[in-house]
């Protein structure tokens, strides 16, 4: 029982505003990199034009996800807000299986 009440306590704890930024950052960056996947496939021009950038259209993809994920995170960051450990893990594992959704679906 006192177990239970311990994991409940750290699951309400906060994380720091760092945690929480990039945390919020890769779930943004997760459903934006499915879009992106989506979007490549059905569009040659797009595609061909991340071909051309850097050789392979999965490094470019790879790219813009870092920049991306770091720019989003460094914003955040700077908001200073941390949140819940609770809210930021619903949050991630959130986007994570809806950008695997999205891009299922698409594929489907």
């Amino acid at each position: 029982m006192a177990e239970n009440q311990k994991s409940a306590s750290v699951m309400d704890e906060r994380v720091t505003a760092p945690v929480s930024g990039f945390g919020l950052s890769y779930a943004i960056t997760s459903i934006l990199s499915a879009l992106l996947v989506v979007l490549k496939e059905s569009s040659e021009m797009i595609h061909d034009g991340m071909v051309a950038s850097t050789g392979h259209h999965w490094v470019t993809h790879g790219l813009l996800n870092l920049i991306i994920f770091l720019i989003l995170g460094f914003i955040f960051n700077n908001w200073g807000t941390p949140m819940p450990v609770r809210k930021l893990l619903v949050l991630m594992v959130g986007s994570t299986v809806l950008s695997g959704l999205i891009i299922a679906g698409y594929f489907i």
